[in-house]
């Protein structure tokens, strides 16, 4: 995967600072990270494997972006992240610390570099090559959480915010975000039915560009986007289109420009960035005839860059606030 992305906040406080966005606010600056205590935490992972820490984990470590920002958002800075300078580009919702040490690649995490960092718990998901989680568990525990799960999205993003919050003892900050996320979504479906735009349907895709060749990814239905645009009471209109398939972890479709002629005529098209990549649909695409037609090109709106579309709730509050402002 290239790359996996109008509310207050409560006061509810999160120890990172979340990057403006809409109307997110920072959080208390009084917060401490969990300390570690005697009693041991008993958790199941998405193996099905049951791990014991011997008190909430403090220091550890994350391959998948999803996970930093689910650890951050709990008040737990992560002393091990991979790919930095990638995190640090698509997801501006939270605040890494400047001390973090990068790990190697989501993929494939240097294990000698996660040897040195004293963790006492790493947390990945099935994308790693074959082999890195039993090396790892030589020395430190492992948690594996999913992906993510088209036939629930947004239920396996709190599944996977309390599996985190479990094993670090944040289970409060944890019900906090879910009560900021649950008022973000009233709020915005209250906007939105006041302007006029709740039920409107919306083509909600990224792109990359490969040579001449430009793939363009719906986010289907079982999407996390697509789940928070049902809920705001969107229209997903990949929905519409036939032999349209998606996987079933992240709700991802794939298709080109031809694809796009099969969406309904009053679509919206709303895309992410490349993060300040070239942009296909307004550069890329300005001369091609068969986009240009289409009766939602002129219209079609980029999303403000750096929105993780495959994070948490944080990263989710940023996409209710931008759908919002954009719909509005």
């Amino acid at each position: 995967m290239r790359y996996t992305t109008a509310s207050v906040l409560s006061a509810v406080a999160l120890a990172a600072t979340l990057a403006a966005c809409g109307t997110t606010d920072d959080p208390a600056d009084d917060e401490e990270a969990p300390e570690s205590s005697a009693e041991s935490i008993t958790l199941t992972d998405a193996r099905g494997e049951e791990i014991t820490l011997e008190g909430p984990a403090v220091n550890v470590a994350g391959t998948e972006w999803n996970v930093i920002e689910y650890l951050i958002s709990l008040g737990v800075q992560p002393v091990g992240v991979s790919d930095i300078e990638g995190f640090e580009k698509w997801n501006n919702s939270v605040e890494l610390a400047p001390e973090a040490t990068d790990i190697g690649t989501r993929g494939e995490p240097s294990l000698d570099t996660l040897a040195t960092l004293d963790l006492d718990a790493v947390f990945v998901t099935d994308q790693l090559v074959e082999g890195a989680v039993e090396q790892i568990e030589e020395n430190t525990p492992v948690i594996v959480v999913p992906g993510g799960d088209a036939e629930d999205p947004i239920g396996q993003m709190w599944d996977n915010l309390d599996l985190v919050a479990r094993a670090t003892g944040t289970e409060d900050r944890a019900a906090g975000l879910r009560e900021q996320f649950d008022a973000a979504v009233a709020d915005g479906r209250s906007s939105l039915a006041e302007a006029g735009a709740e039920g409107s349907t919306v083509a909600f895709s990224d792109a990359y560009q490969a040579g001449e060749t430009i793939t363009i990814r719906p986010f289907g239905e079982g999407s996390l986007i697509g789940g928070v645009l049902a809920e705001l009471g969107f229209v997903n209109a990949w929905g519409t289109v036939e032999g349209l398939e998606f996987d079933p972890v992240y709700g991802l479709g794939a298709t080109d420009v031809e694809g796009l002629a099969q969406l309904p005529d009053d679509s919206a098209f709303w895309y992410i960035g490349g993060a300040g990549e070239t942009d296909p649909f307004a550069e890329t695409l300005s001369d091609n005839s068969l986009w240009t037609s289409l009766p939602f090109s002129a219209d079609a709106v980029r999303l403000p860059d750096s929105i993780w579309m495959f994070g948490g709730p944080v990263s989710m509050i940023q996409f209710v606030d931008a759908a919002v402002e954009t719909a509005s």
